[in-house]
């Protein structure tokens, strides 16, 4: 019994593993599922148009077995800058909000003064 417990939660463990690869491949990676960093890595071998090299984000303990990075550049950082432009609309929203509540907080402050010159 322990035994096939030992083995099930093994299981788990490889499987989450799995998921949080697939989920984690968004973006600039800092580190990689395996714990390891990432770095920046050109291919030398690979050429795009008339740049010699590919980019690639890379698990610095990389082997090709879906456990560990090996991301585009280009594409991890045009998923960055999506990111970005996300959390800038909401700031900028959040911020025509307040300035909408400091518009009718300065109104009720004059109002308040309004009624105490009246009593």
């Amino acid at each position: 019994m322990e035994e096939e417990q030992r083995e099930l939660k093994e299981h788990k463990a490889y499987y989450n593993m799995l998921h949080f690869v697939a989920e984690a491949q968004q973006g600039i990676p800092k580190l990689c599922p395996c714990g390891s960093i990432t770095k920046e890595f050109v291919d030398e071998d690979d050429t795009y148009d008339y740049l010699p090299g590919k980019r690639y984000f890379i698990c610095k303990d990389y082997q090709n077995d879906g456990l560990h990075f090996r991301q585009p550049w280009v594409l991890a950082v045009q998923q960055d800058i999506e990111r970005f432009k996300e959390r800038f609309l909401e700031q900028e929203k959040i911020l025509r909000e307040c300035e909408a509540l400091k518009a009718q907080v300065k109104m009720l402050l004059q109002r308040v003064s309004e009624l105490e010159c009246h009593r």
